[in-house]
């Protein structure tokens, strides 16, 4: 990819989005694409006719009618963010969901809720044996840039649904639009809001006093740890004092503002505004500030991700998890031993030689968080993270907090690593970590992906692979299914000989093809790798 000119910089006035004409589009456009559930459900734009008023209002049917199918009959905790299409569509919801009688829960006051706030809100409610199960919709595209829209569905274990549910709905749902409109159930907005089903309630205080049993709060305050947190316009930003004031914490919310346009942003490397807090173009304001803190982060609009920025500036996602990994593992004495740690294939070979050093046992998947949620919910995974700068991980008494990715625990955390140790994340990644296994270097690209190059991957097996070098470096290994639940990655994981290795697949949510790879040989090395991926892989 090439470096935008204008990568790291603020966007200016003429690249901002219309938010008025996208508003417009989502009632007024045509269907132009069917729903379309990826790795986190479905997203789209207005403007592209991909994500509109009858997008939503099928999918909310849709989910009505899963819940029947399902005998489900517990409330639906709904929240959104702050993108411009996420309050048109949170109305369209939630006119379907009163007129089907669904048991809605909405944050008062209309406010914003975080993917992970939803997560723990049905994780909680469901731990209650006698409680009807509950589960979840969020309405956000996760960090995409302002045009786009996105709707999530959490099944009753609260986090992201599985391949076959979000099956289920994406083609009951198309089925809606296509041939059925008229059995989608809606009522007028206001009157949703007034019926007896819906129901408005505090979600930021019972997150908030839930928080110190998974990050040791106590320890932060008495440390005197100085935080920096950027809300990045996302739908943590009234979370954040409400913390600082109920555990006496030193944080500073270095930019308080909400604008569905996120004007204030700096532009991604690509020169979209795309609230990426593992990027560090996204990431330039909190970075500028860094010598500020002990430690500062930032967090994508749904709140289900993370960035760490400590004062030598922003970390790479895999350092962090590897980290986190590493001080969780000696800092919860209430774990028990035979928990496993979680990673996606495609993040750092950093976290294998950590947990087997630790004496732990790595359960590797493909990308996708939901292939976590089983293991959070039952207390056998200790830590499930990705290399997108996703994470979560249990409560100090080994049960299990969100089963969705938590970027207000991941964040605090590095604050907590810094009271117990006295040393940055940053600190124990060059000083402990990569003495002791290595200094990988790794690197992902996005670049577009054929309808040939799609098939190609999708019929890929082990066997398909004829070389038996890469870089000059022997294959040890091809692989097209997961160790740790033998589900197929949606493409392949080559490892070489040194313990390198590079990964291709589709995007679940664009029409991209992702190629990562890690060197245990420098950058030289990462080049020489990337360079023959292709021949590799498609030119058999």
């Amino acid at each position: 990819m090439t470096l935008h000119r204008l990568a790291g910089k603020k966007a200016p006035e003429s690249m901002l989005e219309n938010i008025p004409e996208l508003v417009s589009a989502y009632y007024t456009l045509d269907i132009t694409g069917p729903v379309s559930f990826g790795t986190s459900g479905h997203r789209g734009s207005a403007l592209k006719g991909t994500f509109n008023e009858m997008h939503v209002a099928a999918m909310a049917q849709a989910i009505c009618d899963f819940r029947s199918e399902k005998g489900r009959k517990g409330p639906l905790f709904m929240g959104f963010d702050t993108h411009a299409l996420s309050i048109p569509a949170f109305r369209t919801a939630l006119e379907v969901f009163a007129a089907n009688g669904v048991e809605t829960v909405i944050h008062e006051k209309d406010e914003y809720t975080p993917t992970p706030v939803i997560s723990f809100l049905i994780v909680t409610h469901n731990r209650n044996p006698k409680n009807q199960p509950a589960d979840g919709v969020v309405i956000t595209p996760s960090h995409n840039p302002p045009r786009d829209g996105g709707f999530k569905y959490n099944p009753p274990h609260g986090g992201p649904a599985d391949v076959a549910e979000t099956r289920w709905i994406q083609d009951r749902a198309n089925r809606l639009m296509e041939q059925d409109q008229n059995h989608i159930k809606r009522i007028p907005y206001q009157k949703a809001c007034a019926v007896s089903t819906t129901h408005k309630e505090d979600f930021i205080t019972p997150f908030v006093k839930a928080l110190d049993q998974v990050v040791d709060m106590k320890a932060i305050r008495e440390a005197g740890v100085r935080m920096g947190v950027d809300p990045m316009g996302g739908s943590g930003v009234h979370f954040w004092h409400v913390i600082a004031e109920t555990y006496g914490l030193d944080i500073e919310i270095v930019n308080p503002r909400v604008d569905p346009a996120f004007g204030f942003m700096p532009l991604d490397g690509d020169g979209e505004i795309r609230m990426d807090c593992s990027s560090p173009y996204a990431m330039a304001n909190l970075i500028a500030l860094a010598d500020r803190f002990d430690v500062a982060w930032g967090n994508d609009p749904d709140y289900d991700r993370h960035g760490i920025v400590c004062p030598t500036g922003l970390m790479n996602p895999n350092h962090y998890l590897s980290v986190a990994i590493w001080y969780l593992l000696q800092h919860r004495p209430l774990w028990r031993s035979g928990l496993k740690i979680g990673k996606t294939l495609v993040s750092s070979t950093m976290i294998d030689r950590v947990v087997k050093d630790m004496g732990r046992i790595l359960y590797e998947v493909p990308v996708g968080f939901k292939w976590f949620v089983d293991g959070l919910l039952k207390g056998d995974l200790a830590f499930g993270g990705e290399e997108s700068a996703g994470a979560s991980f249990l409560r100090m008494d080994g049960l299990s907090w969100c089963t969705d990715k938590d970027g207000f625990s991941a964040g605090l955390l590095s604050a907590e690593i810094i009271a117990r140790t006295e040393k940055t994340p940053a600190e124990i990644y060059e000083n402990i970590l990569v003495p002791n296994h290595g200094a990988p270097f790794y690197k992902r690209v996005d670049g577009p992906i054929s309808p040939e190059q799609r098939q190609v991957l999708k019929d890929l097996t082990p066997e398909s692979v004829k070389v038996s070098s890469v870089a000059g470096l022997p294959i040890a290994s091809v692989a097209t299914t997961a160790a740790g639940n033998g589900a197929s990655i949606g493409g392949v994981k080559v490892t070489l000989g040194d313990g390198s290795w590079f990964a291709v697949r589709p995007s679940g949510t664009e029409p991209k093809m992702k190629v990562y790879v890690e060197s245990f040989g420098g950058e030289d090395l990462w080049k020489r790798i990337y360079g023959e991926v292709h021949d590799c892989i498609f030119n058999r």
